[in-house]
C-alpha cells in the first residue's frame, strides 16, 4: 500500500525515506525535543520507531507522516493507534486513534505542528471516517497542550501514562470530533 501524501499551504506530509533516518535520530537525541519523554532515543531506537511507522501504514493506511517544509525534514505529525491501554479508553471509538507530533527544535514557533495536525485530522474524519481523535501528553507539556487547544480539542481526562519499567507519568488526554475542529488559517 502506498502512503498518501497530504499537503497544506506550507507543508508536505509524506512517507518516510531512508535519508530521513539520520535527521530523525538527531532530533530524537536532542534533550530539548525529548524534554517531556522518559529519555532521548538512540539511533537504533529511532530506526525501530520508523520501522513501526512503516508497518502501521502498511497495516492501517495511516501513521505518522514526515513533515517537510521548504524541501527539508522537520519531524513528524500523524495518526497512531496507542500501544498501551487505559480503562477509560474502553468508552471511546475503537480502535482509539491519536494525533501526535514531534518537530525538530528549529521547526518550533512556525505553527507547523498545528497546520500539519489539522491536515491529519481532516484525513482522519474525511478519509478514514473517524468520529473522534484523541491526543496525549504529560501534564507539564504546555507547548503540545497549546497545539491541542488550537486544534479545537478539549480536555477529556487526566490519567497516569504507563511506561514499562518506569513510574507512570501524570498525563492528559484531549479529544476532538469532526464538528470541533478549528479550520486552519495560515498566519
Amino acid at each position: 500500500m502506498s502512503v498518501p501524501v497530504l499537503t497544506t499551504d506550507r507543508l508536505v506530509l509524506r512517507a518516510w525515506r531512508e535519508e530521513d533516518r539520520p535527521a530523525f535520530a538527531e532530533m530524537n537525541a536532542d534533550p530539548d525535543v525529548m524534554e517531556h519523554f522518559p529519555s532521548t532515543m538512540t539511533r537504533a531506537e529511532s530506526d525501530a520507531f520508523v520501522d513501526r511507522v512503516e508497518r502501521q501504514f502498511a497495516e492501517r493506511g495511516f501513521g505518522p507522516w514526515v513533515v517537510e517544509a521548504a524541501g527539508e525534514f522537520q519531524g513528524f505529525t500523524g495518526l497512531l493507534v496507542p500501544s498501551w491501554h487505559a480503562d477509560w479508553m474502553d468508552a471511546r471509538e475503537q480502535p482509539v486513534v491519536e494525533v501526535g507530533w514531534r518537530l525538530r527544535r528549529s521547526a518550533w514557533g512556525h505553527g507547523w505542528a498545528t497546520e500539519a495536525a489539522l491536515e491529519c485530522l481532516r484525513f482522519a474524519f474525511e478519509d478514514l471516517g473517524r468520529q473522534e481523535v484523541l491526543s496525549f501528553t504529560v501534564v507539564g507539556n504546555r507547548r503540545s497542550r497549546a497545539v491541542m487547544e488550537r486544534l479545537g480539542m478539549r480536555l477529556l481526562t487526566h490519567y497516569d501514562h504507563p511506561i514499562a519499567g518506569r513510574p507512570a507519568l501524570p498525563s492528559v488526554c484531549y479529544v476532538v470530533d469532526r464538528a470541533g475542529v478549528v479550520p486552519w488559517k495560515t498566519p
